[in-house]
C-alpha cells in the first residue's frame, strides 16, 4: 500500500519511484516545493520557508534531482527548465510568482498577508518574477552541487 508521505531516499538505497508513490508525493498532505538546487537564491528561499514553517508542512526537492523530474513530468511540466518555482498542492500545480504567494499564504507571522496580491493579474506578478530568475545567477550565484539539509530537517527532502 503506497502511503502519501514522502518517501525517505537515503544514501545506498535505490532511489526508483514508482507511478503510485509519485502520485501519491502530487496528492499528499505536504505540499513540495520544487527549486534550481544549484542556485543559491533558491536554497535561500528553501531556507527561508523552513525556518517559517515549524510545522513542516512543506517538504522539498531540486528540479534537478530524479524525484523533481518525475513529478515534473508527471504535472506536464517541461523538465528542461531550471528557471521556475513550483508548488504541488493536493494535485495542483503552481509555478512563479502563484507559487510563491500560495506558499507565503501558509507561512507564519505576517506572510500570509502577501497574498493579497495574487489579485494583481497573474502577466504582472510574473514579469517580476522571469526579472528575478533570468539574473538570479548573477546576483545570487550558484553552486556546484544542491544545499545539503542537516539532520534536523532532512525528513522533508525528497531527495
Amino acid at each position: 500500500m503506497v502511503t502519501a508521505h514522502a518517501p525517505v531516499l537515503r544514501p545506498g538505497e535505490p532511489t526508483e519511484l514508482t507511478d503510485q508513490q509519485i502520485e501519491a508525493l502530487i496528492q499528499g498532505d505536504h505540499p513540495i516545493v520544487l527549486v534550481d538546487g544549484v542556485c543559491h537564491f533558491c536554497q535561500g528561499a528553501t531556507k527561508f520557508i523552513i525556518k517559517r514553517d515549524p510545522k513542516g508542512i512543506f517538504h522539498f526537492a531540486s528540479l534537478q534531482s530524479e524525484v523533481g523530474q518525475k513529478l515534473l513530468q508527471k504535472g506536464g511540466m517541461k523538465t528542461d527548465q531550471m528557471d521556475t518555482f513550483v508548488l504541488i498542492e493536493k494535485g495542483t500545480f503552481y509555478t512563479r510568482s502563484t507559487a510563491a504567494l500560495h506558499i507565503a499564504r501558509k507561512l507564519r507571522f505576517a506572510w500570509p498577508l502577501l497574498y493579497a496580491f495574487i489579485i494583481i493579474p497573474r502577466m504582472l506578478r510574473d514579469g517580476v518574477y522571469n526579472i528575478i530568475a533570468r539574473n538570479r545567477y548573477r546576483w545570487f550565484g550558484q553552486s556546484d552541487q544542491c544545499m545539503l539539509p542537516t539532520p534536523e530537517i532532512r525528513e522533508r527532502f525528497l531527495e
